[in-house]
């Protein structure tokens, strides 16, 4: 039987490579693209438009704050590892990702590489400075980078993640424009939905912690432009804290939006002084409780907990 089995597979070097190389392929064919986000709402669009063709990880936590993420040495090792990094591409991740990359080496996901998918471009940035005055606070050169806050943003963005992942991988290329178009045609659905349940309430003048609403507020036709902050990225002044309060009085201001990572003492100080609500928001799926499935839980969670804020009678 054993010097059947050696004549049947002997064991040569060529003989060995070869049925390594076959017995591998399946494996080889099988390869997922190993895709890095930077942020969790990147991330969930990625995995409905990539599905089972590609592993989606996202280096911000969905409770961290964007702008200052905990850049870990296991990222640099991520980012080495990645055929494809997804960004927003408004600067948002200037603060802690150009350090990650240079120390990642990998030149697949460079710019201008097909690896590096930047998912700004047809967006119609809001807030773009007429000079980068940094006395003015964490301003952005590109515009507020906060755009995925907006629905129609979000089908831009996966736009880019699908084309992205087409040139990486064009054999499944159906796959991912399926993917794509379902997403869409669901957002699209979604959207009537969600600007009916706010429709009521369209020119409502809301607080938020941080200027991370506009494109919402845009979408939705809401008025959030009063800010705990003084200026973005300032903690809340005194003096500044005594105007909001002043404002939020004199116009009866019914709700406050407040972050996972924002000071919610601040927030619970006005709120108890002027009879508003805290209302807390996220940009991310899994920020808070309620927006785990992703992207478009996330936007039924703020449409909904808003419209619900909105509606109870005043105090």
């Amino acid at each position: 039987m054993k010097s059947l089995f050696r004549t049947l597979f002997p064991r040569t070097p060529a003989i060995c490579a070869a049925l390594f190389l076959i017995l591998g392929l399946p494996l080889i064919a099988q390869a997922k693209i190993n895709a890095v986000a930077t942020t969790p709402d990147l991330g969930a669009i990625a995995t409905v438009i990539g599905g089972k063709f590609v592993e989606v990880t996202s280096l911000a936590r969905p409770t961290e704050d964007p702008h200052f993420v905990d850049a870990k040495p296991s990222f640099i090792l991520k980012l080495n590892r990645a055929d494809a990094l997804i960004e927003g591409g408004a600067e948002l991740e200037i603060g802690w990702l150009p350090a990650l990359l240079e120390n990642a080496r990998n030149p697949r996901i460079e710019a201008g590489a097909p690896g590096r998918i930047s998912c700004v471009e047809g967006v119609d940035l809001m807030d773009v400075p007429a000079d980068l005055d940094r006395s003015k606070g964490d301003i952005h050169a590109m515009g507020n980078p906060h755009f995925l806050t907006d629905p129609m943003n979000a089908k831009i963005a996966a736009r880019h993640i699908c084309d992205g992942f087409v040139a990486l991988d064009a054999k499944n290329a159906e796959f991912y424009k399926s993917s794509l178009a379902r997403f869409t045609s669901q957002v699209d659905e979604r959207l009537a939905g969600w600007q009916k349940t706010l429709e009521p309430y369209q020119g409502t003048r809301l607080v938020a912690y941080h200027d991370t609403w506009p494109y919402f507020a845009r979408r939705f036709q809401l008025k959030i432009d009063l800010f705990l902050e003084p200026k973005p990225g300032i903690p809340p002044t005194p003096a500044h804290m005594v105007e909001i309060l002043d404002t939020m009085k004199k116009e009866h201001l019914r709700g406050i939006l407040v972050e996972p990572y924002q000071n919610r003492k601040t927030a619970e100080k006005a709120a108890t002084e002027t009879d508003s609500i805290i209302l807390a928001f996220t940009q991310y799926p899994g920020g808070v409780k309620g927006t785990e499935g992703g992207y478009i839980e996330l936007m039924d969670y703020l449409v909904n907990t808003l419209a619900k804020t909105l509606a109870a009678p005043s105090k």
